[in-house]
């Protein structure tokens, strides 16, 4: 078995050892990045739907600096989104913050029912630069 090459962000490494899941993996030139919600560093949710989307990025940017890369090297995008038919628009007028210049990063949006007491979840997969 290989050994996993985990990378994290060392604010929030406490929060990912209790919930026993890697932040994210190195594997094969890319970074498979867990989803990332809008939590404090307590694992509590931000309050406030656009303050959680915009802490879930910050999260995110803060495992893809980790990794030396950054949403720019992000080629796939998986968002969670409990209500998404009341919530999407909310949530897109954050995103374009984060999101960048084209070409964007592929995208799947699922509407989920629980997301453990958070409304928005990202999860992604960057390629490494070399």
């Amino acid at each position: 078995m290989t050994t996993r090459d985990v990378v994290s962000s060392p604010s929030r490494q406490a929060l990912y050892e209790r919930n026993r899941y890697s932040p994210a993996i190195r594997s094969n030139g890319f970074l498979f990045v867990s989803g990332q919600v809008g939590s404090r560093g307590d694992g509590s949710p931000q309050p406030g739907l656009k303050a959680q989307v915009r802490q879930a990025f910050e999260n995110l940017n803060g495992i893809l600096a980790a990794a030396g890369c950054s949403f720019e090297d992000v080629v796939d995008v998986t968002v969670f989104i409990v209500d998404p038919e009341s919530k999407f628009e909310e949530i897109w007028s954050v995103v374009p913050d984060y999101w960048g210049k084209a070409p964007h990063p592929t995208l799947t949006a699922v509407g989920v029912t629980w997301l453990y007491g958070f409304d928005f979840e990202i999860k992604v997969i960057a390629k490494l630069p070399e």
